[in-house]
């Protein structure tokens, strides 16, 4: 590795002895914390909450480099597989399921417990209340509860057999209440009462959906209500929560089936309206309800076979008739999908951008063509902003007109970097290793510099540093002034191209990390967008609207872990000023810390592995590396 620090070479005793200090004080070797865990390690997960969570072979452990012992210890349930372990996006708890999903009563028990993981306790166990069998296990947010479903062995021995649904307030840990889905020892035919999708927790009750319909129940578990729509798999309500939407999925899977009841129970559609896929995006707005499912076509290739796109439909609230005489096609999957005043506007992913008015009409002059995979759609002062892996340009938003006088076309690039430099009031995009500047007033295209990445990578972070442009991909950085001539390039060769995990940065990717979530709750899954619509357009550039949007998001829930969450994504990044490199050192394999306003190596950490696994947590500034198969080692990167 080229050195960034000094040159022994012909220097005087006096600057080899300070030399000798300062590499000293530049490397760290020894660990600021060390967690022997006592099993072998086999995963490592870093929350959006700080606390690095590792999988052993005796069960879950965490770990905060600020304190000595383990957050939490959880080996109650033994090792856990990758699928039993789910990390509930957005929030500080972790579902700990084991054993077999069965409706039937005495097949197998399963067990479930909810750890909060910044708190450190363990704030659910179905083995500590007694439930022998567990169908489902379902965290809902901003309300902060747990509703489970199951057979639990209390009471009588009908009770004992009937199927129960018990509501948990996580902030104290606490029992709200339970009820069971059938009469305990009612005589009959055996009906199956199975919970069949995701509960909806309104304001004044709850509803379960069942395979044997749709069961109301006030937030003391009183019966309200039951509706005989059976099988849904998770709803929807409306402002107001006097409308509730509820989608089936079909058994063979390609079609989703929509049913809307009142707040009564009452069928407000005559018929239900299937549309053809997965629901993957859906909004109730003031002039109807928008729909985007994905039809596949299973691997068959039939000519008859359902093609591989999505669907756009906008259906009557009143009657849920198809609102447009034509839907918009797609030819290909919406990547994205916004709504705004005057219509709806979408992207897909095997390229083109086009825009409908509420009533069916089409709002651009004519779909817009675009290179496959829309990076970037985003709001600017001059329109809309597009950026795929082959072209870019910014678009009239009312009309598809294209603003900048040509599209910038480029080579298909792996990755494609851009930023807005507000001092010279132009956009900079980089691809293939060619900066771009695009002069925001006249839309005049220049090419800037060419940079040239070592082992053929190209940039895929860029940034305005005190007026000059940082460029960076996993092994090479550099900066260059505003004219694009470079101030320095610097490349650390990697350990080999295989040799290595990449770090999982704890800042990269603020909205996606924090918010990110399953296709239906995308979709709208039990939630009113009470933090704003997910389908807003954002502005571009602007990452700290999402880190403040999650952080308000934490702040409303109101509990301990919530708070603490929220001002971690309050704050900036511990470190913003540097970019953290794996590579081969002089003395091993190791992680460098550099400046990037120098091209500088301010820190090395050798690791002594050839392979090394590791985690960087930088909002905190803190490198996990495991050191063994049973030891996690804790570096402060500050």
């Amino acid at each position: 590795m080229k050195s960034n620090y000094f040159n022994l070479k012909n220097n005087l005793i006096i600057a080899l002895l300070f030399s000798a200090v300062s590499i000293l004080a530049q490397k760290s070797e020894t660990p600021d914390a060390v967690y022997d865990l006592g099993a072998k390690i086999n995963e490592m997960t870093l929350t959006i909450g700080g606390v690095l969570v590792v999988a052993t072979n005796d069960g879950l452990t965490g770990i905060r480099p600020t304190q000595k012992e383990p957050v939490f210890v959880f080996n109650t349930f033994g090792q856990l597989k990758p699928e039993e372990t789910e990390f509930i996006p957005g929030s500080p708890y972790i579902v700990v399921s084991q054993g077999a999903n069965s409706k039937f009563a005495g097949i197998a028990k399963t067990k479930r417990a909810v750890i909060d993981y910044i708190k450190g306790e363990v704030i659910f166990n179905s083995e500590n209340d007694n439930w022998n069998q567990i169908y489902t296990c379902n965290i809902v947010l901003p309300q902060n509860k747990l509703i489970v479903s199951g057979i639990q062995k209390e009471g009588d021995k009908f009770e004992k057999m009937t199927p129960k649904v018990a509501v948990y307030d996580l902030n104290s840990s606490k029992l709200d209440y339970s009820f069971f889905l059938d009469k305990p020892g009612r005589v009959g035919i055996a009906k199956d009462f199975s919970v069949t999708g995701t509960p909806l927790f309104l304001k004044n009750f709850i509803i379960i959906p069942t395979a044997q319909g749709l069961i109301a129940k006030s937030h003391k578990g009183d019966d309200l209500w039951e509706c005989k729509i059976k099988g849904v798999n998770w709803m929807v309500a409306d402002e107001s929560e006097q409308e509730i939407y509820g989608f089936e999925t079909t058994t063979n899977g390609k079609n989703t089936r929509i049913h809307k009841v009142g707040n009564n129970g009452a069928e407000l559609w005559k018929d239900d309206r299937k549309v053809q896929g997965n629901v993957s995006n859906f909004q109730i707005l003031p002039q109807g309800l928008a729909v985007v499912s994905d039809k596949n076509d299973g691997g068959s290739n039939s000519i008859l076979a359902t093609k591989n796109e999505s669907e756009i439909a906008f259906l009557s609230a009143a009657t849920g008739e198809d609102l447009w005489e034509k839907a918009p096609k797609t030819k290909g999957y919406v990547q994205h999908f916004y709504v705004q005043d005057d219509g709806i506007l979408f992207g897909i992913q095997q390229g083109g951008i086009n825009k409908i008015s509420f009533d069916g009409t089409t709002l651009f002059k004519k779909p817009l063509k675009t290179g496959e995979n829309i990076m970037i759609m985003a709001q600017t002062p001059q329109g809309l902003i597009y950026i795929t892996s082959e072209d870019a340009n910014i678009v009239d938003l009312k009309t598809g007109d294209q603003v900048w006088k040509k599209p910038l076309k480029y080579k298909n690039s792996a990755a494609v970097a851009s930023t807005f430099d507000s001092a010279k009031n132009r956009y900079l995009i980089a691809a293939n290793g060619t900066i771009y500047a695009i002069d925001a007033s006249s839309t005049d295209i220049s090419e800037l510099a060419n940079v040239k990445f070592d082992e053929k990578e190209v940039a895929n972070t860029m940034e305005m540093r005190n007026g000059n442009i940082f460029l960076s991909s996993s092994q090479n950085l550099a900066l260059l002034d505003a004219n694009g001539k470079q101030i320095f390039q610097e490349y650390f060769k990697s350990p080999g191209q295989s040799g290595f995990i990449k770090v999982l940065s704890g800042v990269v990717a603020v909205a996606s990390t924090a918010l990110a979530v399953s296709t239906a709750a995308r979709a709208g899954m039990n939630r009113t967008n009470p933090y704003g619509s997910a389908n807003d357009l954002d502005n571009y550039n602007d990452y700290g609207k999402e880190a403040k949007r999650a952080s308000d998001m934490f702040a409303s829930i109101g509990s301990a872990s919530f708070a603490i969450m929220s001002k971690r994504f309050k704050a900036s990044a511990a470190t913003e000023n540097s970019q953290f490199i794996l590579t081969k050192l002089d003395d091993g394999v190791g992680l460098v810390k550099v400046d990037k306003n120098s091209g500088k190596v301010t820190k090395e950490i050798i690791l002594n592995d050839k392979k090394p696994e590791y985690q960087i947590d930088e909002f905190e500034g803190f490198l996990y590396y495991k050191a063994n198969n049973s030891t996690i080692n804790a570096y402060n990167l500050k």
